[in-house]
C-alpha cells in the first residue's frame, strides 16, 4: 500500500524520527524510500559582489553537504536490502518543496518527523506540518516519539454516521490504511466515533423536551452507523469506541487510554477532518495526541500546488 515513501528529514534535529519510522515500514514490507531535505540561505541570495554562476555554485556546494550529511545519518541505521535515493533541493518554502516533489514523484506517503519543545514535554507542529496536512495529495505520517511496538494499537477516527458522500468515502480510507498497518505490525486495530450531546439550553427553551430519549436515539443512530462501516470494509477490529463528547477531548482520550501507537484520521484540506474540523478543533485533536498521526486525503482531492 506505501510501496514508495518520501522521508523529509531535519538537519536542526539531533534525531532523525522519521528516517527511523520508514526504515520500520520498509523492514516490514517491500518499500523505496527518498530522503528529501530542502534548504535555503537567503544571504546567498543577497551576496551581490557575486555573479549568479558563482552563487549557483555557492548553492550546488551547500547542496553537495547536506548530501553527505545524509549518507553519514545512514551509518546508524540498518539499511540492507531497502532501495534509497537521496534528494537534496534550494527552495526558500519547504512545505511547498516537500508538496511538488511528492507530486512529481507519484509518492505514496509522506514522512515527517515532529520537533519537541526544548523546555516543555510536548510537540510544536511547525507551519510546515501544518500546511502538509492541509495541503499535501498524498497520505501524511507525522511521527512523534511513542514506539511501534508488536501487538500494540492502532486507533482509526471516523464520522459514521455523517451524511456527507465525501466523509463517508473517506471514512472507507482511513479503515483501509489503519487495518492495512495494523495487519503489518501486528497491531490491534480500535475505531473510535464522537457524537455530539444535546444541548444544554434546550431543556430550559423546551421543557417537554425528552433530553434522554434523545441521547438514547443519538447514541443508537451512531452505533449503528459505526457497526455498520466496521463491517463494510471489512477490516478486523479489536474494539469499537463509541464516545458523546467533542473529537478534540475524546479521540486523544481514547488513544491514552489504548496507549495507541498511531492514529489515523482524514483531512479534507483546509476545510475539514472526518471527526472535526481542520482548524482549532483538529489542532488540539493532533496537539494533544502522544503518539504518531497519518493523516489522509478523500478520493479526487486535488493539492493547491498541483499545476493545472
Amino acid at each position: 500500500m506505501y510501496d514508495k515513501l518520501l522521508v523529509v528529514l531535519d538537519p536542526a534535529q539531533e534525531t532523525q524520527k522519521a528516517l527511523s519510522r520508514a526504515l520500520h515500514l520498509a523492514r516490514i514490507q517491500p518499500t523505496k524510500l527518498t530522503l528529501f531535505v530542502s534548504i535555503y540561505d537567503f544571504a546567498y541570495e543577497m551576496t551581490t559582489m557575486l555573479s549568479g554562476e558563482e552563487r549557483e555554485q555557492m548553492r550546488q556546494s551547500l547542496i553537495h553537504d547536506q548530501e553527505a550529511w545524509i549518507r553519514d545519518q545512514l551509518r546508524n541505521y540498518s539499511t540492507d536490502g531497502v532501495v534509497i535515493d537521496i534528494v537534496v533541493v534550494w527552495h526558500h518554502r519547504p512545505f511547498e518543496a516537500i508538496i511538488r516533489h511528492a507530486i512529481d514523484g507519484d509518492y505514496d506517503l509522506i514522512v515527517k518527523g515532529t520537533q519537541k519543545h526544548d523546555t516543555l514535554q510536548s510537540v510544536i507542529f511547525t507551519p510546515t506540518d501544518w500546511h502538509l496536512l492541509r495541503k499535501a495529495p498524498s497520505p501524511v505520517l507525522l511521527v512523534k516519539d511513542h514506539d511501534w511496538p508488536q501487538h500494540g494499537s492502532v486507533l482509526a477516527a471516523v464520522n459514521a454516521a455523517s451524511d456527507s458522500d465525501v466523509h463517508q468515502g473517506l471514512n472507507r480510507k482511513i479503515l483501509k490504511a489503519s487495518g492495512y498497518i495494523s495487519k503489518k505490525l501486528n497491531s490491534h486495530l480500535h475505531i473510535v466515533n464522537c457524537f455530539p450531546g444535546a444541548p444544554a439550553s434546550i431543556a430550559v427553551e423546551i421543557p417537554e423536551f425528552d433530553t434522554h430519549q434523545y441521547q438514547e436515539s443519538v447514541r443508537e443512530h451512531h452505533e449503528a452507523s459505526l457497526m455498520a462501516i466496521a463491517q463494510e470494509v471489512d477490516v478486523e477490529f479489536a474494539g469499537l469506541h463509541l464516545r458523546e463528547g467533542l473529537p478534540d477531548d475524546e479521540v486523544p482520550r481514547v488513544a491514552n487510554e489504548l496507549d495507541a501507537e498511531l492514529v489515523v484520521l482524514g483531512t479534507i484540506g483546509r476545510t475539514g477532518i472526518t471527526a472535526a474540523l481542520l482548524g482549532n478543533t483538529a489542532e488540539h485533536v493532533i496537539e494533544q495526541l502522544n503518539c504518531d498521526l497519518l493523516a489522509v486525503k478523500p478520493e479526487g482531492f486535488k493539492s493547491p500546488l498541483a499545476k493545472d
